[in-house]
């Protein structure tokens, strides 16, 4: 019985581990039983840093500017420890048990926006024995580390081969967008040469640029990001941004680094450009229309010569239509 348990637990503890999102667990007295490597990378803080130990209650802020729909008194008390039946000052209260955006204070000083879950567990009498947190960022800034994980546990990019599994990130992604509010954007990357190389060049040629185009791209993307191919020549990106602004320089970066790709074929070097497409979701959008503003953005951006990002917002006619579908 004791052998099995352990297995258990292991196969528990090697799943938890795999998760992109941080993880961590918590008892009762907000001391830290598990915690992921994902939450390691993100925070920079290592479990061995925390198993056993109470978790600091400055280890994040909440973003009153982003919840002021909430008492701000309340959260600015706020903290990530465990509240029992009578919450003392600093603990988190029900209202608190939704998604909030807060500021995580990474090991190294600075501090990163993050969307945190918090779970209460309880026993099948339900009395709380102890709390489930789940973590991700929503926007990373410069330091933070960016693409393919190293062997050492940093983040890896999501990539989705199939459009069938990248239609199903969408719609996991418009949901929390509408539910919960997280930020939502797209963007739609052709490569500019792909129809002219798979002509001259046929299939082959074509697969592996594009191939080499999706590990350059992987690199300079958010640890949240979500790359899928979308039809024969292009690129879907779930992104996360909280402005347009933010949106449209990530996709400069993106764009700028999509050029930098070494692709050779037969041992010649073929340059690379993108257009990508940028659309951010709005109050009024449904998935159908913010889909059709990004592909329509980077239509514009082939017709006017093409390696350039462009940005649309609803303001059409037809988009205004679009979105009251």
């Amino acid at each position: 019985m004791a052998e099995g348990t352990a297995i258990l637990a292991d196969v528990l503890g090697a799943a938890l581990n795999e998760l992109e999102e941080g993880i961590a667990v918590l008892d009762a007295e907000s001391r830290v039983l598990w915690w992921n490597r994902s939450a390691e990378s993100i925070t920079g803080y290592l479990s061995a840093d925390l198993l056993g130990r109470t978790l600091p209650s400055d280890a994040y802020e909440i973003d009153v500017h982003h919840h002021s729909a909430l008492n701000h008194a309340t959260l600015n008390q706020a903290t990530l420890s465990v509240a029992e039946a009578q919450p003392q000052p600093g603990q988190l209260t029900a209202v608190q048990e939704r998604p909030l955006l807060v500021h995580l204070h990474h090991r190294q000083g600075h501090s990163l926006p993050a969307m945190l879950r918090r779970k209460p567990l309880r026993d099948e009498l339900g009395k709380r024995f102890g709390t489930l947190l789940r973590f991700h960022p929503v926007e990373e800034i410069d330091t933070l580390p960016h693409g393919v994980a190293d062997e050492d546990g940093g983040h890896e990019n999501r990539v989705e081969q199939s459009q069938a599994d990248m239609e199903d990130r969408l719609d996991e992604a418009w949901r929390e967008w509408s539910t919960n509010g997280v930020p939502f954007g797209l963007m739609w990357i052709t490569i500019d040469q792909a129809a002219l190389l798979r002509k001259t060049h046929g299939r082959d040629a074509s697969e592996a640029m594009l191939g080499i185009v999706e590990r350059t791209l992987l690199h300079g993307l958010r640890p949240t990001e979500i790359l899928g191919r979308w039809g024969a020549n292009e690129f879907l990106v779930v992104c996360h941004e909280r402005t347009r602004e933010m949106l449209d320089s990530h996709a400069h970066r993106i764009g700028s680094l999509a050029r930098s790709a070494d692709f050779r074929w037969w041992g010649d070097r073929v340059s690379l450009t993108v257009s990508i497409g940028v659309a951010q979701a709005e109050e009024t959008d449904t998935l159908r229309c913010l889909l059709k503003r990004a592909q329509r953005a980077m239509e514009e951006g082939i017709h006017a010569g093409g390696n350039r990002v462009t940005f649309r917002k609803i303001m059409s006619a037809e988009d205004q239509k679009c979105s009251q579908l």
